[in-house]
């Protein structure tokens, strides 16, 4: 098969991928909250913003930004539980310019210890901001009624006090142990020869020793006993997450979860969507996704509705998710739902920032990028059947977080909800 991708992979471990479009760089590394001890929790994300603070070359914000904006590029990063990524766009004559900036972050940052005291306050102020916005805060909740005081379950930003207790020490122990090639992958994509961006990683990481790739702890399987939590807040509505267990990134599963999904909530012809908002009327937006793990999965829910549905809103979710695990899903809903997750995938995959994306993310936590073409194929290959045998695993009232914020609804109530 004729891949859009070339992989090298260093004598140090650094693994380097490019796919033949566009133009963006990317570093992923394999280091985010789960890696953390609960006395540096966000140490991951502060991290992320500090490492844009300074380098032996650009020894100030500024610096590193001009560097990138000024051939017309553009530089951020992000975190999640499981991984770091750095990136950046530049036209494709920059590529060594893009390359050696996020190199420097990443082995030769200086970590000034007045940026980091003035980034602290900025890592703050980003957590204020989750708990005021009302549905990123029962996202928040809903992580901890998941997977409870484990570090899967805590804050990828870490809380006020976690954050306020990090220094310029547990920076440089933090990557000291997870920032090193075999834990890293270098993903380009744009008119750059695979030769030639293997040959400018061995000049810029090829001489960092390759370390020892950490291993994230093992999730707890069950749920905690606290599952369903309530932050009562006078608000106009209440905004409802709900959390079921499922398969990790690694399960065949996931085919058949990605289509159960796509049926459940994905779109205005989705089953929530109908039996929500335009059948009841109770909520403008409603929908549900899927994010997977190298050991375990989500299936998350959300929906913001007036105080006085709340509990009819959960109630209808929990029935439509039942209704996946007790009856087949109809040939013609499966067809849509195929065509709908196949071409959304595709068209996800049409900008270089994607595609560089796509292969490193993969590279990074599965070890391989699988073909667009065998996953479309075994998109397509799911059957009612495969349906109904995830959605069974789904059903367990056993197997239900859910988190509120807002007025209309108590614990106690959640569980009878559940429960009958």
């Amino acid at each position: 098969m004729n891949r859009p991708w070339e992989i090298s992979t260093l004598d140090n471990g650094l693994r380097v991928v490019t796919t033949s479009f566009g133009a963006s760089v990317n570093v992923f590394v394999g280091a985010g909250s789960r890696g953390e001890q609960q006395r540096v929790n966000g140490v991951s994300h502060f991290l992320e913003h500090i490492l844009f603070k300074g380098t032996a070359n650009w020894p100030n914000p500024n610096d590193i930004a001009e560097a990138i904006e000024g051939s017309g590029g553009v530089l951020n990063a992000y975190t999640t539980k499981e991984m770091t990524c750095y990136w950046n766009q530049v036209p494709f004559d920059r590529f060594e310019l893009a390359a050696s900036v996020l190199s420097e972050m990443m082995f030769q940052p200086i970590l000034e210890g007045s940026e980091i005291e003035r980034e602290r306050t900025v890592v703050q102020q980003e957590i204020k901001r989750s708990k005021d916005q009302p549905s990123a805060w029962a996202g928040e909740l809903l992580s901890r009624a998941v997977y409870g005081d484990q570090p899967i379950g805590w804050s990828i930003a870490g809380s006020e006090e976690s954050v306020d207790a990090l220094g310029r020490e547990d920076f440089t122990e933090y990557m000291g142990e997870w920032y090193v090639p075999s834990n890293m992958v270098f993903s380009v994509a744009g008119a750059v020869a695979h030769a030639e961006v293997v040959r400018a990683a061995e000049n810029l990481y090829g001489s960092v020793p390759p370390g020892e790739s950490p291993q994230f702890s093992s999730a707890s399987p069950k749920m905690p006993e606290e599952r369903f939590i309530v932050e009562d807040r006078e608000l106009a509505q209440a905004h409802i997450a709900m959390g079921l267990h499922t398969v990790s990134r690694h399960d065949p599963e996931r085919y058949p979860l990605e289509i159960l999904n796509t049926v459940l909530g994905r779109g205005m012809s989705s089953r929530l969507f109908k039996e929500v908002r335009e059948k009841r009327g109770l909520a403008y937006a409603v929908g549900s996704g899927v994010s997977l793990h190298h050991d375990t999965g989500l299936l998350g829910v959300s929906a913001g509705v007036s105080p006085e549905n709340a509990k009819e809103t959960i109630e209808v979710i929990v029935q439509e998710i039942r209704r996946m695990a007790d009856e087949p899903v109809g040939t013609d809903e499966l067809t849509k739902a195929k065509d709908f997750r196949v071409g959304n995938f595709r068209l996800s995959l049409e900008s270089p920032m994607a595609l560089a994306q796509r292969a490193g993310e993969s590279l990074l936590t599965t070890g391989e990028i699988e073909p667009v073409e065998d996953v479309v194929a075994r998109l397509e290959a799911v059957t009612p059947d495969d349906i109904l045998r995830v959605a069974a695993g789904l059903a367990d009232e056993q197997n239900v977080a859910i988190s509120v914020v807002g007025p209309g609804v108590q614990d106690a109530e959640i569980a009878a909800l559940v429960a009958a």
